[in-house]
Formats: structure tokens, sequence, C-alpha cells
């Protein structure tokens, strides 16, 4: 047998309460029914909306840096001189394209100049026109595929690859002089994290 602990009367002084309505009640219930839904349904609305505004946001950027081809413009100081491609004054047709991941990341820049101008990126870069080769394609097919480069215009091309020990970048550089006083350059530059 339980014990029962005995039940307290209510003070004399307080007038006995009638049963409650039961529209009463159902107005109560749907009260505190509607309370409970807005401080659960506020925040959780909130928080959908945030993620989905995130998502937005990162699908952008992910579009935005996925993108394949040349960007026409100069790379950024910062990209030239992580890159070492020092890009010579009054450059046309100026344009670049960069890649990342773990193992190796790559920026492909190519700009028209003049003879001395040549003569300065290849000084900038740590050779010279005597490092060229005639018909040496430098740049591996992979890496003219990934901006849309095609070496197959009138010539003559000329290429070299300046190592470097890491963590400084490599230069692979591919020159078309078809018309010498204004060359062509293209560089894939990489370097190793």
């Amino acid at each position: 047998m339980t014990a029962s602990l005995p039940r307290q009367a209510s003070p004399p002084d307080e007038p006995e309460r009638p049963p409650e309505n039961p529209r009463h009640k159902f107005r109560r219930r749907a009260l505190t029914l509607l309370i409970i839904g807005l401080l659960i349904g506020v925040p959780a609305g909130y928080l959908v909306i945030s993620a989905n505004q995130s998502r937005d946001a990162g699908k952008q950027k992910e579009e935005k840096y996925s993108a394949t081809g040349l960007t026409v413009g100069w790379p950024s100081r910062v990209q030239r001189r992580v890159y070492q491609v020092t890009i010579p004054g009054f450059s046309t047709d100026v344009a670049y394209y960069e890649t990342n991941n773990w193992k190796t990341s790559r920026l492909y820049v190519q700009f028209g100049t003049d003879s001395a101008g040549l003569d300065r990126f290849l000084g900038y870069v740590g050779t010279s026109r005597a490092a060229l080769k005639q018909d040496d394609f430098t740049i591996s097919a992979r890496d003219q595929q990934v901006v849309g480069w095609e070496f197959t215009g009138p010539g003559p091309w000329w290429g070299l690859v300046h190592k470097q020990k890491d963590p400084a970048p490599t230069q692979d550089i591919v020159v078309n002089l078809a018309n010498p006083e204004h060359p062509m350059v293209y560089v894939v530059s990489r370097t190793t994290p």
C-alpha cells in the first residue's frame, strides 16, 4: 500500500474558483501553443534564411572561381610577386588566369609587348633571349587546354623553361615572334606551396 500525502486545504480567505470554462481552456492552450511556436519558429526561420543566404554566397564564389578561361586585365600585384611574373609597362592584350589546389598553384599570363619589353620581361624572370629555343613549346597541352591557348598560328615560336628551387616558381614561357617588333608572350608560372 502506498502512502499518500494529505491534501493541503485552500486558505480560508481565498474564494473557491469555479471550474474552467471549456472555451477559456481552449483559448489558454491555443495562446500557450502560439507562444511556444513563436519561440521555436522565429529562431528556426532565421536560421533557415541565414543558411540559404550563406549557401547562395558560397555558390556565387564557387561560380566565380570555377570559371575557366582568361580574364582580361592585369593580375594583381600580389599574384605577380608570388609567381614572379613582371609584365612590362605598356603591354597590350594582357590576360590572366589562376588555379590553386593542394599540390600546385599556377598563374597563366599572356601579353603583347615590344622587342625591348620582351628583353625586360626575360631579364625580370632571370633569363635572356639566348635561352629561347625555336619551336620549343614548353607549355604543356594540358596547360594550353586550361586557358584555350593554341600555338598553331604563324611563327616562329620560341620557348624556354626557367626552373627555380622550391618554393620559388618555375616559369614555362612561349613567345610568338611572327612580328619581331611586337612579340606575344605566354607564361605559365607554377609554384608548389
